[in-house]
């Protein structure tokens, strides 16, 4: 079996591999008979004299591998036919502009694995760059506070070399007394968590959060069934909100009359209820300031998501009264930072993260004649079809 790195080539540019150098002499070390090449790449955060180093070829033309190893999507120019390609796709939500990329694969007779389909028997996602959005979506906001009211000016994560960097940044400002909402309990979440508790900021529960007043800066972390009630009154599990959110409202806004600086870290999932509105901000005692929208769902459950952002420019106003987008300094504005590419500031921190998962989960499947099902759960297309599994999607590859 021959594996091929391969050099990412979609625009802006990713720095991100999924195996860096040390992992991928793990894997050398775990799977001798295993046969690994690296695509050369200007681009990519390690160099290719690091893997050289490490005694793997590097090379032009990764043609007589069978596993390509990407990040982001390949253009369709650059696949090679009859190929096992991994990449993050994003096709299994029928994103309509990734709609010829997936008929490509199958018109080329290759058998796509999407990172985001690597999943254990009950569903939940085994790899991903979760926790590098939440260390850097936490790090922007507080970049975003500083710069919106003046108060100290952080450089850039992308200038910054990895997460104790970003640490070492953070320790050197002075936050003042506020209060922090974090909502989640994921790896997004997880992460915010880290930098948060690396700062040194107090931790303190929900009715304290919401009813005392503190003399330094304070955050809590929320899960679903603190900021949606059902309609009936009942209390009963998050299992009941994930199986039925028609029958929950939000219950959100009590944390908006107390919260300084929110950082969205949850799961959205189709038809719950929305954080907050658009009429919802427009009240007087809406009080957010700073919203690090890491899950980044635009016109979705945030109301003042309207845009996704860029790391070049991670920050925009909106105008709470009228729902537009300002100058984020304006005095009127909250500012909000919702770039949907954070673990790519973080480069060589998000690509060992990965690694580790990737060699931990998927690597060994094909040397163990993939025991735990992780490829066959993991397979998009086979043999120019697409698999029983994702057979939804072919209305979409039909452009119906």
């Amino acid at each position: 079996m021959k594996f091929a790195i391969i050099k990412e080539r979609k625009t802006p540019p990713d720095r991100r591999v999924v195996l860096s150098p040390s992992k991928l002499l793990q894997a050398k070390q775990q799977f001798p008979e295993a046969v690994f090449k690296v695509e050369s790449s200007d681009i990519r955060v390690f160099k290719d004299n690091s893997y050289q180093k490490a005694n793997f070829e590097v090379v032009n033309d990764v043609s007589d591998c069978d596993v390509m190893i990407g990040v982001k999507e390949v253009p369709i120019d650059n696949l090679i036919p009859n190929k096992k390609y991994f990449f993050f796709s994003h096709t299994i939500k029928k994103q309509p502009y990734n709609r010829k990329l997936l008929r490509a694969v199958l018109e080329k007779n290759i058998e796509l694995y999407d990172h985001e389909t690597i999943v254990n028997q009950k569903g939940f996602r085994l790899i991903g760059f979760g926790r590098y959005a939440g260390i850097v979506g936490t790090y922007n906001g507080f970049r975003t506070w500083g710069l919106k009211f003046n108060s100290w000016s952080l450089p850039k994560a992308e200038t910054l070399h990895d997460q104790k960097a970003l640490i070492d940044e953070l320790n050197n400002i002075s936050v003042p007394n506020i209060k922090i909402l974090l909502t989640g309990n994921g790896k997004v979440a997880h992460g915010a968590q880290e930098m948060l508790d690396a700062m040194h900021i107090k931790k303190v529960p929900v009715n304290d959060y919401l009813n005392t007043v503190f003399n330094g800066p304070v955050y809590c972390i929320i899960d679903v069934l603190d900021y949606n009630k059902r309609k009936d009154g009942r209390v009963i599990d998050m299992f009941d909100f994930f199986d039925n959110p028609q029958d929950y409202e939000s219950d959100f806004i009590r944390f908006t009359k107390v919260t300084d600086y929110y950082i969205s870290g949850h799961f959205y999932g189709n038809g719950a209820p929305k954080f907050f509105t658009k009429e919802d901000v427009k009240s007087s005692d809406f009080n957010i300031k700073v919203v690090a929208d890491i899950s980044c769902d635009v016109d979705g459950p945030i109301a003042t998501t309207i845009r996704a952002s860029t790391i070049a420019e991670p920050i925009y106003g909106y105008n709470p009264q009228t729902g537009e987008e300002i100058d984020y300094k304006d005095e009127k504005a909250i500012a909000v930072m919702a770039v949907d590419n954070l673990p790519c500031e973080l480069p060589k921190d998000a690509s060992e993260g990965f690694g580790d998962q990737f060699l931990q989960h998927v690597i060994p499947a094909f040397f163990n004649n993939d025991a735990d099902g992780i490829l066959q759960r993991a397979k998009i297309t086979e043999k120019g079809k697409l698999t029983e599994r994702f057979a939804y999607l072919q209305d979409y590859v039909d452009g119906l």
